[in-house]
């Protein structure tokens, strides 16, 4: 669990605190509610809206105020009210295929010092090359190739949405788009998976010797006096 948690200090200078821009701040925050109400409204399809269920339960209800409605019907009303959180849903998705394209543009015109790539192959060197710093290199590096990971997921995640999305006008076939479908859902676990080492980390820094670093995410990485 320890090497999950993510450091405070500057890799180049550990005397320093990390300073973060304020595009990667506003990204990595909008990102979040972005995610959050995406994975919401799988939870909501998947529990409340779930069809099976649903159509069991409106069929019931009409027969039970007099109307007669058919297993058909009631599934089409159970499936319509699906298809609009699914609706909610694509809308999160274009969300984050747009903040990804966000990221990535900023990351080309962010400063040297704060880009994403450069920290990575600073950890990489100080961890093989140098062999300076070692623990806060191998911690750093294992963060780091973590959250490259999930840049690669989101890609994965956005690419996939934006094609069953567009199943129509990419001439995608229904057995390519079931398949699409299950690899999306799949990725979704895994960024999940990614959310709760996230999540654990960030609360097993503040508590030992990276506090301070949920504040550094909205205010830049102030130093402390």
């Amino acid at each position: 669990m320890p090497l999950i948690t993510p450091l405070r200090q500057d890799i180049e200078n550990p005397v320093l605190v990390k300073k973060y821009s304020a595009s990667l701040r506003m990204w990595h925050w909008a990102n979040s509610l972005v995610i959050c109400g995406s994975l919401l409204t799988v939870l909501l399809n998947s529990t409340l809206l779930d069809v099976p269920a649903n159509t069991a339960y409106i069929k019931s209800q009409l027969e039970e105020s007099g109307t007669v409605v058919t297993e058909k019907q009631a599934f089409s009303a159970a499936h319509g009210l699906e298809d609009r959180v699914w609706d909610i849903h694509i809308y999160f998705g274009y969300a984050l295929a747009a903040l990804l394209l966000f990221r990535l543009v900023t990351e080309l015109y962010t400063r040297k010092d704060q880009k994403f790539l450069k920290k990575l192959k600073a950890a990489y060197q100080d961890y093989f090359v140098f062999k300076k710093n070692r623990y806060l290199a191998r911690h750093e590096l294992f963060v780091k190739v973590l959250y490259a990971l999930f840049y690669g997921l989101l890609s994965i995640m956005a690419v996939t949405g934006l094609a069953m999305a567009f199943k129509q006008e990419l001439g995608i076939g229904k057995e390519f788009n079931h398949s699409i479908k299950e690899f999306h859902g799949f990725c979704m676990y895994l960024i999940l998976a990614f959310i709760v080492l996230h999540v654990a980390g960030v609360f097993l820094a503040e508590r030992k010797d990276s506090r301070g670093i949920v504040s550094d995410m909205i205010n830049g990485g102030r130093q402390t006096e």
